[in-house]
């Protein structure tokens, strides 16, 4: 007997990982855009940035990932939305500022890696670009046994966008008297499942199948409502009314979200019952007998997006938007 040991007797099986990348490489093919230059499997992500139209481009990036909310997909047996979310933190991150998402990747960390789920992971990745019109050009899967156990996975995104100089959203417009406009979330989107794991299921002890009170879906399909991407609808708004300020209303909530743009002269009032709040951050209220700031300042009531623009626009950006959908 041999005592010669391969890397897949450790755990890494390369050839497997190979199969991985050329199922992937047609749904991939399918986000690119025109700047795009090179395939998939490079050393380093190839994009031309064409600034011959532009004055004075500013490059705005962002990352992040989608949190413990990979537990309820991991609990679900459901993985083809969590990269929908993957993509949606980093650019709505970067719209706020006006900016267009150009290219996005990836990082997957598995610790043994199954083919059939990556590929639902990626096929979610691929969705949140077409939805918000950027290429995906490259990513990286590392495969740790040891690390992760069997059947759990991390994720995180990284975007790159593009704004003119004077175009940049940056708060500085806000004016007393301004209008905010909220954008309905599709619900928790990937902030606060850490306090929503325990309340629901640790000390609630509801069932993920079960379905409850003013929910069409199950618990677990509805804590797994992918995060709604505004880029588009944002970015045609953007194109013919000046916007004075937007806010994504991630980790942080509606407390530590909107004081980031509003300056030191302004404070933002909202107003409650103006907007209906899903039956999902009532259970969890109620089920963890959560305060109401507690609510308001982890989770999005509700409102995923946040646009505050001038009195006299504000009609029509909302006749505007409700044609958008």
């Amino acid at each position: 007997m041999s005592g010669k040991i391969i890397y897949k007797e450790v755990g890494v099986d390369i050839d497997q990982a190979n199969s991985f990348i050329e199922r992937i490489k047609p749904l991939i093919k399918t986000t690119a855009r025109r700047e795009v230059r090179g395939n998939i499997g490079g050393f380093g992500a190839l994009f031309r940035l064409n600034i011959a139209e532009m004055h004075s481009p500013l490059l705005v990036s962002s990352t992040d990932g989608v949190g413990t909310k990979l537990k309820i997909a991991q609990m679900m047996g459901k993985h083809d939305t969590v990269g929908v979310d993957l993509v949606a933190m980093s650019v709505n991150d970067v719209v706020v500022q006006g900016a267009e998402p150009l290219f996005f990747l990836d990082y997957l960390a598995v610790g043994k890696l199954e083919v059939d789920t990556s590929v639902q992971i990626v096929e979610g990745i691929v969705q949140g670009c077409l939805d918000a019109g950027c290429a995906l050009i490259g990513g990286e899967t590392a495969e740790m046994p040891g690390f992760y156990p069997p059947g759990e996975y991390d994720l995180a995104g990284f975007c790159v966008g593009v704004v003119e100089q004077e175009e940049l959203i940056d708060g500085s417009d806000i004016r007393v008297g301004d209008r905010i406009i909220g954008i309905a979330s599709s619900g928790l989107h990937s902030n606060g499942f850490s306090l929503a794991r325990h309340v629901l299921f640790e000390k609630g002890r509801l069932d993920a199948h079960a379905h409850y009170e003013g929910m069409e879906l199950s618990l677990g399909m509805e804590l797994l409502k992918p995060t709604r991407i505004y880029v588009k609808p944002v970015l045609n708004i953007i194109k013919n009314f000046p916007i004075h300020g937007i806010v994504h209303i991630t980790g942080g909530g509606f407390f530590d979200n909107i004081p980031r743009i509003v300056p030191n002269l302004c404070q933002a009032v909202l107003q409650r019952g103006s907007w209906p709040i899903p039956p999902i951050f009532g259970l969890i209220q109620k089920t963890g007998e959560v305060e109401e700031a507690e609510m308001f300042r982890v989770f999005n009531m509700g409102i995923g997006m946040i646009l505050i623009v001038a009195e006299t626009d504000e009609r029509e950006i909302l006749e505007r938007m409700e044609k958008l959908g």
